[in-house]
C-alpha cells in the first residue's frame, strides 16, 4: 500500500479510502461496497447511493447501512467526508493495476503484521506450554470450531490425531453438539480446545456453557482477548484476523494452532512413536505420491 502521512496527502485516492475503512468490522456485503469505492476512488465523492449500489451489486439500503456502520448519519455524510479528504482530486486517474495492488497488498501486509505481533507474544513461551500441558493430558480431547472457525478446528484436529490418541472434532452445531460434549466429558475429557472467529455463532456460546458445566477446562484461540467467548474461557490465546478482504483471513489463528500443537507434541509421552507409526502406515498404504 502507498505510504500515508498523517493527513493522507501523500497517498493515492484508493489508499486514502483504504485508510478510512481500515480496522472496521464490516459484513461481507459492506466490504463489497468498500472495495467498490476503492476501485472507483476518484469517482466516489460524486456518486449517489444508487450508483454505488449498482457498482457493488447490492441494494441501495445496504449502502445506507454501510455508511451508518462507519459512524455517519447516512450516505450523504459519508460522501461529504470523501470530498473533504480530497479523494476525487487526484492529479491523474489511478490505473486498475494500482488500485488492485493497493487493496490486495494491504490485506497481505496486514496479515504479515498480525503474524509479527503473534511472534512478539510468543517470545514468552510459558502461556503456550501451560495450555499445551492441559490439552495433552485430556483423553479424549474435543476440538470445537463452528462456521468461520470450522476450518481452523478441522486443520488442527487432522494433525493432532497423528500424535494424540483420541481427538474428537466438533465442527457442526445443532442439538447434538451438547450431547457430544457431554459424551466426551463422560469418556474422561478434562479440557476443550475451541477456535472462535467472528462472526461468533450464538450456539458457540451455548456450547462453551455446556463445556464449563461438564467441568471441562476451556482453552480458546480467538481473534481478540476481548472476544465474547473470553468470559467462558479459562485460557484465551489471541491471534488477530485480517479484515481487508470481503471475507476474513485467519493466518495468525492457524499459526497459533500449529504452535500449540507443536508444544503438545513436546508434552505427550509417546507422541514421536505414534507419529512414526503413522508415517510407516501411510507409506505401506501408499497414501501419498511422494
Amino acid at each position: 500500500m502507498t505510504a500515508l502521512d498523517e493527513t493522507g496527502t501523500n497517498a493515492g485516492p484508493s489508499a486514502r479510502l483504504l485508510q478510512l475503512f481500515e480496522g472496521r468490522r464490516l459484513t461481507p456485503t459492506q466490504r463489497r461496497i468498500a472495495h467498490s469505492l476503492v476501485r472507483h476512488a476518484t469517482e466516489a465523492p460524486f456518486l449517489s447511493s444508487v450508483e454505488v449500489a449498482e457498482l457493488a451489486g447490492v441494494s441501495q439500503p445496504s449502502v445506507t447501512r454501510f455508511a451508518v456502520a462507519l459512524g455517519y448519519d447516512g450516505y450523504p455524510a459519508l460522501r461529504k467526508q470523501l470530498r473533504e479528504l480530497g479523494v476525487g482530486e487526484a492529479a491523474a486517474p489511478e490505473s486498475h493495476h494500482e488500485v488492485v495492488r493497493n487493496e490486495h497488498q494491504q490485506a497481505v501486509l496486514a496479515e504479515i503484521e498480525h503474524l509479527r505481533h503473534l511472534a512478539e507474544l510468543l517470545a514468552d513461551p510459558a502461556p503456550i506450554v501451560r495450555a499445551a500441558r492441559i490439552l495433552a493430558a485430556s483423553r479424549p480431547l474435543p476440538v470445537l470450531g463452528l462456521r468461520a472457525a470450522s476450518a481452523q478446528a478441522r486443520g488442527f484436529a487432522y494433525f493432532a490425531a497423528k500424535v494424540h490418541p483420541d481427538i474428537r472434532l466438533l465442527d457442526e452445531g445443532g442439538s447434538m453438539l451438547a450431547d457430544r460434549l457431554e459424551q466426551a466429558a463422560s469418556a474422561g475429557a478434562t479440557a476443550l480446545l475451541c477456535f472462535a472467529l467472528p462472526r461468533y455463532p450464538r450456539e458457540l456460546m451455548d456450547a462453551l456453557t455446556v463445556a464449563r458445566d461438564c467441568g471441562l477446562t476451556v482453552l480458546t484461540v480467538a481473534d481478540s482477548a476481548f472476544a465474547p467467548v473470553a468470559k467462558l474461557s479459562d485460557v484465551l490465546l489471541p491471534a488477530a484476523v485480517g479484515t481487508g478482504l470481503v471475507f476474513d483471513t485467519a493466518c495468525a489463528p492457524m499459526m497459533l494452532g500449529r504452535v500449540l500443537l507443536q508444544s503438545m507434541c513436546d508434552e505427550m509421552p509417546g507422541a514421536e512413536a505414534r507419529l512414526e507409526a503413522n508415517e510407516q502406515s501411510a507409506t505401506a498404504r501408499q497414501l501419498f505420491l511422494d
